[in-house]
């Protein structure tokens, strides 16, 4: 998803450098053909069979052990059986006899050392079917990786509570593979440490635990320095004794029972009698008994509660259990309609996002990057979040509140982060010294990191900003009303932004606010150096960081925020639709402050529709030469990459800053959004033109996509009105869109922001979503053509597991844009360079087939969305959601050098040294002491590429949302 923003040294009217962000699913893909070599090759060769019984998909992931690159690979191996290829993917696959033979395909054909590769292929057979263990590359043979050791956490149970003092007993099972043997399992709470066994059984009591949720894991080392994770239980220790009911939360079918387990946390001195009663909600949902009995032997032993629903009604209803001396149990169960399986399923996987045990959410109530600490992707840490994670947790609790009724937490999930994403008056205090006429100095954006500091030149003019006099005058302050992008929650790093404070240190609890990408669009994620969003020089160098990213004469102690603004148009989105399900039940004025809201969040999201700094939009070429824009024509009316703004930290300095962005990606493109803002008249915002900006937006959006459609179907790249973001020449005959250039891969390059298939799936989803609302012919065009080549690009497997595209590869540019005509773009191509079954894209592409069959009636589309939803269903659960394992083979990118300029030196808060020596890990040595870490560490020294189960917050949002959707529209 989104990442990026810029900075901002010195004094009045300073221009950021662009800061640039990767979409959160996106990992970088392997490129560059080779001829097959019989090289002296060192390997291993992973595989792994999904078998149905007269057939089966295999995987093989191929690990290039050796110190110098694979250039072009040929893997052979043989099956003992009378297995037969159907086909094959990621590679050349043939096979004569018993013996198959995959070579690799135009793109993986180079594997680096330490990386790995992955190919596919699905087979029938009768009988039975061994897997193969001979395997070869380039006529060497592999031997197999070692198997890291495998643990379960055996006690306690998940769900299970516990009184505070009392010892939780800790219990794992482990076994090594390869003729190594376990040398001891750890105990986890967390990322904490609670103790250690070597022998077994392993177990221990941990009688430390505070009361709260907690997240157990047990992990197992083996002889030869390999290590694994059990999958993680949630428990909650309780303050005192207390009653113990699961699940929290029931989905009861009309006309139809469902149970829940009533038991207490510790053992009586005498007999409890516990009560059990409907507190709220409706009454067609009735419990019993109504009365239960604990004693001092069964105080354990879990008692079941029948809840009963009518055969008419729907709605939500809460039970609870009381019980002198015990705190009280609560369960919230929902009447659902007769048929509704995929609404159960909603609140199925809703119970497990919102599980405080889970670890999905910080203490505060804000949404985890990713339930798992070691991740490195747009944000570099697990527990950093996004403003995208706040919307898709307000679009979740718009579909709950759609299911049940209740829009208490739609509401407060806009209040959570209006609290701590958006900066209150204290984080951007100095606004009103904002000169709208002056509104940034430029600084050019340069292709590497090594060119950095861009240097601030103030003899390039910028335009004028006509937006920022209409806001004051709509909302009555000069403040900016926008989430900033990402937030350190648990305060890892230490600078201590939290709201309303400044670089308030290591000792302050968090959430922080942080900024990453700053420099040019070849900066990955594994080259940036990660600095406070308010620098008043407590750390870093003499200057902060500032000096790290633009080049100055003089630099000021300032502030600093960068939108992202496909999360603030997801939340305007969500806030639709809650208004749309709320007053369907009769609620509308339970949510008509929230929906005001995010129209004065849509209000000021027009920045997004800006040049960076307010130039003409149109064949802008030269920094000086291009016109500054007055009034509108620096309006480019598309949702760009960013918005942001800062200013002094110092209130008596006088100057502030704001800048838009002059680059579009088709996959930040929101026409639901613009729709809503433009006219759905509670969203329509306050301000003199907002409206009709949102309109022209809707109208400028719609284009946008016909302009980038390839021959075959999917949205090409974007278009950019600043060419290298320096505003230089493009390349003779470069297509243009309202003389804006083609910019095949805006923004960022490593890995390309054109190649991710999740850009198409939230892109689509949301023209599909306008589609199905209006019925526009134009959304309707764009939809017919990507739809149909989804579709062919997509597998569903005999037993229900798929693979949808990954990786894309383009060629070719659109032609010139001609509204009154629109070209063909016969010139422009893309194939699908890899395929994968992440559920979370998989989600959203269902939603988009959802959206788009329940309007055109397309029966294909409504069944492979139905297959993708049952698919990760029946395949894909675990614990606390549903997932699937990923090789990050790009990990290897944890010793990558980190561009500083010579002679620059500095700190981050925990004293990691930052200079032209320093690493991606070097400046995060917090990650040494991350539980997950050894992994890291044994890739790193030649082993195998590290595999990781992944609970990222989207991802489950997406899915849960995605079964909501098609519950509502085609169940």
């Amino acid at each position: 998803m989104p990442r990026l923003r810029p900075p901002r040294p010195r004094r009045n009217l300073t221009a950021l450098t662009a800061a640039l962000s990767l979409p959160l699913g996106l990992l970088a893909a392997g490129a560059g053909a080779g001829t097959a070599q019989a090289a002296a090759v060192q390997c291993s060769v992973d595989y792994k069979a999904n078998d149905w019984g007269s057939g089966f998909t295999a995987e093989l992931t191929l690990t290039n052990r050796g110190s110098a690159a694979l250039n072009g690979w040929t893997l052979t191996y043989s099956y003992t059986g009378d297995q037969k290829l159907t086909n094959g993917w990621s590679g050349v696959w043939t096979q004569s006899g018993k013996n198959v033979t995959v070579t690799n395909a135009g793109w993986n054909g180079t594997v680096a050392p330490g990386a790995a590769v992955t190919a596919g292929g699905q087979f029938t057979y009768s009988g039975t079917n061994a897997a193969p263990v001979g395997f070869a590359v380039n006529g060497t043979s592999c031997t197999g990786a070692h198997q890291p050791p495998v643990a379960v956490l055996t006690s306690p149970a998940a769900g299970a509570v516990y009184t505070e003092g009392d010892a939780v007993p800790l219990a794992a099972t482990a076994a090594a593979a390869d003729g190594a043997t376990v040398d001891k399992v750890e105990f986890y709470s967390d990322t904490t440490l609670l103790g250690t066994d070597t022998t077994a059984p392993f177990t221990y009591g941990a009688s430390g635990l505070p009361a709260g949720a907690h997240s157990l894991y047990a992990k197992a080392y083996d002889s030869q320095g390999a290590s694994g994770e059990s999958a993680p239980v949630g428990i909650t220790v309780a303050a005192g004794p207390a009653l113990v009911a699961t699940p929290g939360r029931l989905a009861v079918r009309q006309g139809a029972t469902g149970t829940f387990d009533l038991k207490l946390s510790k053992a009586p001195a005498a007999n409890v009698t516990v009560t059990v009663a409907r507190t709220s909600g409706v009454t067609g949902l009735t419990a019993s008994p109504a009365t239960l009995t604990f004693t001092p032997a069964n105080w354990n032993t879990a008692q079941k509660v029948t809840v009963t629903a009518a055969a008419t009604g729907t709605g939500t209803a809460v039970f609870t259990a009381t019980a002198p001396g015990h705190a009280k149990a609560e369960v919230q169960a929902t009447q659902l309609a007769a048929d509704s399986t995929y609404d159960a399923r909603f609140l199925d996987l809703y119970g497990k996002i919102t599980n405080p045990a889970n670890g999905y959410f910080s203490p505060e109530g804000i949404p985890y990057h990713s339930v798992e600490t070691l991740i490195v992707e747009a944000p570099d840490h697990g527990h950093e979040t996004t403003s995208e994670a706040y919307s898709y947790l307000i679009w979740l609790q718009a579909m709950y509140g759609k299911i049940t009724g209740d829009w208490t937490k739609f509401n407060g999930a806009w209040d959570t982060m209006e609290k701590f994403m958006i900066p209150t008056h204290a984080d951007q205090p100095t606004n009103s010294s904002y000169n709208a006429s002056k509104p940034a100095t430029y600084a050019p954006e340069w292709d590497l990191p090594s060119q950095y500091p861009a240097k601030l030149d103030s003899g390039v003019t910028s335009g004028s900003d006509p937006i920022a006099a209409e806001l004051k005058s709509a909302y009555g302050t000069d403040d900016i009303y926008g989430m900033h992008w990402i937030q350190d929650v648990d305060n890892v790093y230490g600078f201590g932004n939290e709201p309303g404070k400044c670089s308030a240190g290591p000792t302050a609890t968090g959430p922080s606010y942080i900024n990453t990408f700053q420099r040019g669009p070849q900066e990955s994620v594994w080259e940036t150096v990660t600095h406070p969003t308010c620098d008043n020089f407590s750390y870093g160098g003499k200057n902060g960081y500032l000096d790290i990213f633009t080049g100055d004469a003089s630099y000021a102690k300032q502030w600093k925020y960068t939108n992202a603004p496909d999360a603030d148009a997801r939340a305007v989105q969500a806030a639709y639709w809650a208004d749309i399900w709320a007053k369907e039940q009769g609620k509308g004025s339970q949510v008509s402050t929230t929906v005001g809201k995010a129209a004065k969040m849509g209000d000021y999201l027009r920045y997004a529709m800006f040049d960076k700094y307010f130039k003409k939009i149109g064949n802008c070429v030269g920094p000086t030469a291009c016109p500054a824009g007055t009034g509108k024509d620096s309006a480019h009316y598309l949702m760009s990459w960013y918005y942001a703004w800062g200013g002094a930290v110092d209130t008596s300095a006088g100057w502030s800053w704001r800048i838009g962005s002059s680059h579009n990606h088709s996959g930040y493109q929101n026409p639901l959004a613009a729709y809503a803002l433009s006219e759905y008249a509670p969203l329509k915002p306050k301000s003199a033109t907002g409206q009709a900006d949102w309109a022209t937006s809707l109208d400028r959006q719609l284009e946008f996509y016909r302009w980038l459609q390839s021959s075959e179907g999917a949205i090409a790249g974007g278009a950019t009105n600043s060419w290298q973001g320096r505003y230089a020449t493009p390349p003779a005959g470069t297509p243009t869109f309202h003389g804006m250039y083609y910019d095949e891969k805006p923004v960022y390059h490593d890995p390309a922001s054109n190649q991710w298939f999740g850009f198409q799936a939230w892109s689509m989803e949301r023209v599909a979503e306008y589609y199905q609302q209006t019925g526009n012919a134009e959304a309707k065009t764009v939809l017919d053509k990507w739809v149909s080549w989804a579709l062919s690009k997509t597998t569903i497997n005999p037993d229900g597991t798929f693979r949808i595209p990954s990786t894309l590869q383009w060629s070719g540019a659109p032609d010139t844009w001609n509204a009154a005509n629109p070209g063909a773009n016969t010139g422009l191509h893309v194939t699908v360079a890899d395929y994968t079954n992440d559920v979370g894209v998989a989600a959203a592409y269902a939603k988009t087939l959802t959206y788009y069959a329940a309007k055109s009636g397309h029966a294909e589309a409504k069944r492979v969305a139905k297959a993708l939803l049952d698919g990760m269903w029946d395949h894909n659960q675990d614990p606390l959601g549903i997932a699937v394992e990923e090789t990050r083979a790009d990990y290897s990118r944890f010793d990558d050098p980190v561009y500083v300029p010579s002679g620059w030196t500095g700190a981050m808060p925990n004293g990691d040294t930052v200079n032209n020596t320093s690493t991606f890990a070097s400046i995060r040595s917090f990650y040494k002491d991350d539980p997950a870490w050894p992994k890291i560490e044994a890739y790193l020294a030649g082993g195998a590429a590290p595999v990781f189960t992944y609970h990222r917050f989207w991802a489950q949002a997406d899915i849960a949302l995605a079964m909501g959707s098609y519950a509502e529209l085609l169940e």
